[in-house]
């Protein structure tokens, strides 16, 4: 049995205490490498460039910068480095920002919902990976806006679509809607029709869908 790569992983985070508990729960995981860990973008931009890393655990909101454009400009050098951000606010439309071309790898997590241990190893290996997530409570909460492509799913697919943004495989997906991987397969092929998504080399049409959760979804009924 193939063994799962250790993911390496850089912490930008400018409080102390929360860098700290973030660090010793990735510190302490098998299949993760804490390579290190600061508060500052300045020496974030130095150890990316010095240290091997798969992907950046980044605060959005630094002293000296700002999180997401730091992990864009990193890109530039290295396309293939995954980059979770991090926020005490709702700023998951930062990623629409984002040409199509560089939005694999790219994971969302609040610090303010109730995200598990688990859910940030899942962000930090998906994108690590070049697969993408986004803050599963954040996505809990939105609603398709009226007349927009995301509210012509239908209930079912818009549940897998829910399920997908929040970087669960195919397999994941069916188990938790208790359907055959068969009927998963299917259920996504329409959200990726209804929303004209589809892989053309430039195009992620997952990606691409879980974005539509952010362009097309309000928190509430709109």
């Amino acid at each position: 049995m193939e063994t799962e790569r250790i993911v390496r992983v850089i912490l930008v985070e400018d409080q102390a205490l929360y860098r700290s508990l973030l660090g010793d729960l990735i510190r302490r995981e098998d299949g993760f490498a804490l390579v290190a860990a600061t508060g500052s973008v300045a020496e974030a931009r130095m150890l990316a460039a010095t240290r091997p890393v798969d992907v950046l655990l980044l605060d959005i909101e630094l002293p000296d910068g700002n999180g997401f454009a730091l992990g864009r400009s990193l890109r530039t050098a290295r396309p293939e480095l995954g980059v979770v951000l991090l926020s005490a606010h709702d700023m998951m439309d930062l990623l629409l920002a984002l040409p199509e071309s560089d939005r694999r790898g790219w994971s969302y997590l609040s610090k303010v919902s109730s995200t598990s241990r688990q859910t940030l190893l899942r962000a930090l290996r998906l994108s690590a990976d070049g697969g993408s997530m986004l803050d599963p409570d954040l996505v809990a909460g939105l609603t398709p806006r009226r007349g927009s492509a995301l509210a012509e799913l239908t209930a079912r697919q818009l549940a897998a679509l829910r399920l997908l943004a929040q970087g669960l495989s195919n397999a994941a997906i069916a188990r938790e809607m208790g359907i055959s991987a068969h009927s998963v397969d299917n259920l996504l092929n329409g959200v990726y029709t209804t929303l004209g998504v589809r892989d053309d080399g430039d195009l992620n049409s997952r990606v691409a869908a879980a974005l539509h959760l952010v362009r097309d979804g309000a928190s509430g009924a709109v």
